[in-house]
């Protein structure tokens, strides 16, 4: 069975991002037993200059794409039923606030050295989109751990001693130098790039035309 590597280029604030996730598990289970993949999240922040307090998110949104309250509404919505048609917990995005999500990405850093950036990437998808909750609090960033299966005062650790800081500062700058400026991106083989949430139709062609390629010029 052929391999391929892929690395999410995410933010836990991004809907699109949880959806993009869906559609490529999607298109996993299609290619199940004919490639497998491994994947490792790696961290883009929308808002990296976001105050602690944050911003209502209509609010942030109209500003930020210069369109009307009412066009962002209807956009956010739309997103939110795309959400729901893939099982995904969205019940509170319209009541969300925009947040920084450094210390997430610190944490998802950690998880990836327990093999559950997944999991934990799900848990704070639906703590932000399906309960509105804050994603830079640490109260909230624990108990997405604990429910990610990682230890819950490991976790507390590594946020309050400032862990993996420049990993993720350094992760960040090398996706931004090798052009990604909007996220998901699905960066397979460290070589191809898929941009989008793609539906899982156009995943599963992308990935057999890479393995195709590659097997071309093995």
């Amino acid at each position: 069975m052929k391999k391929l590597d892929i690395d999410i280029v995410s933010d836990v604030a991004c809907p699109w991002c949880a959806i993009g996730y869906k559609r490529l598990e999607q298109a996993m289970a299609e290619l199940d037993g004919e490639i497998a993949l491994s994947l490792r999240w790696r961290p883009f922040q929308l808002n990296p200059e976001m105050p602690p307090e944050g911003e209502p998110i209509l609010e942030h949104l109209t500003r930020k794409y210069g369109r009307s309250a009412q066009e962002m509404e209807a956009a956010q919505q739309q997103i939110v039923d795309a959400a729901h048609e893939l099982g995904l917990n969205f019940a509170g995005a319209h009541q969300r606030r925009a947040h920084n999500t450094f210390d997430a990405h610190r944490l998802l850093a950690w998880a990836g050295q327990h093999d559950r950036q997944t999991e934990l990437s799900l848990a704070l998808f639906e703590a932000y989109f399906g309960h509105a909750l804050n994603p830079s609090d640490p109260a909230v960033l624990r108990q997405a751990a604990e429910q990610a299966g990682l230890p819950r005062d490991e976790a507390a650790r590594v946020l309050a001693d400032g862990d993996y800081d420049e990993e993720v500062r350094r992760e960040e700058d090398y996706y931004k130098r090798a052009g990604i400026s909007g996220v998901p991106g699905f960066v397979i083989q460290g070589q191809y790039l898929v941009s989008g949430a793609q539906e899982p139709a156009v995943l599963v062609g992308a990935l057999r035309e890479i393995v195709g390629e590659r097997g071309a010029h093995a």
